[in-house]
């Protein structure tokens, strides 16, 4: 678990971290971005976890709201970001790249709420650093913060689907 699960997520906050601090990039609420392809795979897999993972809680099943949370992690460490990493390195500050810093806060930001009730100490720190740091108005901790609501309209079944074909067939070349 430790380095399948909380190591690559933490590599993923600390890459994050390290990139955002470069460019001084801050999450901005009210900024409309232009999300590539992938981004619009990765929020609806987000939106699609947060339902998952809410109706696994709500219906006592452990283990249905943790395991979906880890193949999430691997899935945004070892897919989106691998596959987005010039975005993030290039040097002008465009709107993809600004698409690309939101994508990837939302992401980490949701996980530290779904992950809270499981891992609780891990959820702080990521919500410290990612929200409290930026924004003193937020909750002053993961576990007083309301838990994610999923955007049905975000949800689209037909990407997920073909994203998933497209990673295993990946795999298995690989």
């Amino acid at each position: 678990v430790i380095r399948s699960f909380s190591l690559t997520l933490w590599n993923t906050y600390s890459f994050f971290v390290t990139y955002s601090n470069l460019d001084g990039w801050q999450p901005d609420s009210k900024a409309e971005y232009e999300y590539s392809d992938l981004d619009k795979w990765l929020l609806s897999s987000l939106n699609t976890l947060v339902k998952n993972v809410t109706y696994a809680l709500e219906n006592y099943d452990s283990l249905g709201a943790t395991r979906p949370i880890q193949a999430f992690v691997d899935q945004l460490s070892n897919w989106y970001l691998r596959r987005s990493r010039r975005r993030f390195w290039k040097s002008e500050a465009d709107g993809d790249k600004q698409a690309a810093y939101a994508t990837l806060y939302q992401a980490l930001v949701t996980l530290s709420q779904l992950m809270a009730p499981s891992m609780p100490f891990m959820a702080e720190e990521l919500y410290q650093n990612l929200v409290r740091s930026s924004n003193e108005d937020a909750p002053i901790s993961v576990h007083m913060t309301d838990w994610p609501a999923y955007d049905e309209t975000l949800i689209d079944e037909k990407l997920n689907r073909e994203m998933e074909l497209v990673i295993k067939l990946a795999s298995l070349g690989h």
